[in-house]
């Protein structure tokens, strides 16, 4: 069992908390608001598409690529390595009225004309516009059941007070990072919807450890309200919180600056995900907890009384 720090080593994270509700809310309105009038920037994955995989003799040149393609009517397509460095995959958002294998020999002439090398074509696959909407559909579904079933654990596990400041501190780092992403336009794919459903767990997690300090304290911990719990429970829980934070970002920032085009969202969702999750575990979820009026009394259990305990206080 942990040991109860001091009072003078406590750090005051409560006394921000009105600051950092202001903040939270400009941010997900923000959030909102980007996304009503920008929208995501869908990928292939989700809007359909045709992908074209060519294979070149030595490493190809990627902006060389890029530049050939943008000069003949292509700057929206996707170039990146696949596989290997010689290896090269375009993407391409549907094309009205031009059939996939048009479409693939129009890419591969480009790129030979743009480069000068030699270039085989490897395959050519083309993705119809209602597989997409069924996978951005399945995509949203997946987000949504697992905060409804985050809902209910938590639910069972903590007060309500408590659950209702886990779920609510999930939902605000989905919007923010879904926001940040309209914003900048990022293109969503796949991997994209893995990473929020990655980032879910791990903010959870992470106010898991937090609120069961705050439980543990709210029973023992006889002197202090509420905020002074909450303060301690987290000074207790920081040192943690920041190991793990700490670690977890080094990882993914070494994958978005090393990791290349292919998880380039990922870890981008990876890395705003994370530190927007730290910082509510810190302050939303626990700030809203107090917010809701979270007290002693109400994680204290009721004492239980036994069965003929009145017959043996008789005399």
């Amino acid at each position: 069992m942990y040991q109860i720090l001091k009072a003078e080593k406590t750090i005051d994270f409560m006394r921000w908390s009105k600051f950092t509700f202001v903040l939270s809310l400009l941010m997900i309105g923000a959030s909102i608001f980007t996304l009503s009038t920008k929208w995501l920037n869908w990928g292939l994955d989700f809007t359909g598409g045709t992908l074209i995989e060519v294979g070149f003799a030595e490493p190809a040149n990627l902006e060389k690529i890029r530049h050939a393609l943008d000069e003949r009517g292509f700057g929206d397509a996707t170039v990146q390595n696949f596989g290997s460095a010689r290896d090269v995959m375009v993407r391409l958002r549907p094309r009205e009225g031009v059939a996939g294998e048009t479409l693939g020999n129009q890419i591969l002439n480009a790129i030979k004309e743009g480069t000068g090398e030699s270039v085989d074509m490897r395959r050519i696959e083309f993705v119809g516009p209602n597989v997409g909407d069924e996978l951005a559909e399945a995509g949203g579904l997946a987000i949504l059941a697992s905060l409804i079933c985050i809902l209910l654990y938590v639910s069972m596990r903590f007060e309500w007070r408590l659950a209702s400041g886990a779920v609510l501190s999930l939902a605000h780092d989905v919007i923010i990072t879904l926001g940040i992403f309209s914003l900048l336009q990022i293109e969503i794919d796949l991997t994209i919807v893995a990473a929020l459903l990655t980032v879910v767990g791990y903010s959870l997690n992470d106010t898991i450890v937090v609120f069961d300090r705050i439980r543990e304290n709210f029973r023992k911990l006889r002197k202090g309200d509420s905020a002074e719990v909450m303060n301690s429970s987290i000074t207790q829980t920081l040192s943690r919180t920041l190991i793990t934070s700490g670690t977890t970002l080094f990882v993914v920032i070494a994958l978005f600056v090393q990791g290349g085009a292919n998880i380039h969202g990922f870890a981008t969702a990876l890395l705003l995900g994370i530190t927007v999750g730290t910082y509510s575990s810190i302050y939303v979820a626990s700030a809203l907890a107090l917010k809701l009026g979270i007290t002693r009394e109400h994680l204290i259990p009721a004492p239980i009384e036994k069965e003929g305990a009145e017959l043996d206080e008789l005399p």
